[in-house]
């Protein structure tokens, strides 16, 4: 259930920002709640969260087709997870080198 509540990780510019800080930008689930989310990072990577923060984004307005019809896209939810002093959660993990003979 924890894989359904975190999308994804966010990977940008200021995200990589936040990282440096101690926060981490992740993609949710537009009803997951603050505590849902806590829990799905501590057993998904195993670390203590201080604080989570969310912010909903509403879909934005597209014009498509041959008459250029109006179509909303899906509003998505973002959530940033402050980790407390000390832990770090590694996004990019090393591929384990093979062994030469």
């Amino acid at each position: 259930m924890n894989q359904q509540i975190i999308i994804r990780p966010l990977i940008t510019e200021k995200s990589m920002q936040t990282i440096q800080k101690g926060a981490y930008v992740f993609e949710v689930v537009r009803t997951a709640s603050k505590h849902q989310i806590e829990q799905a990072i501590n057993t998904l990577f195993g670390v203590a969260v201080q604080q989570v923060r969310t912010v909903y984004l509403h879909g934005k307005q597209k014009r498509v087709g041959k008459r250029r019809q109006i179509i909303t896209t899906a509003g998505r939810k973002k959530a940033f997870v402050t980790l407390l002093p000390g832990q770090k959660i590694d996004l990019f993990p090393s591929a384990p080198k093979e062994q030469t003979t």
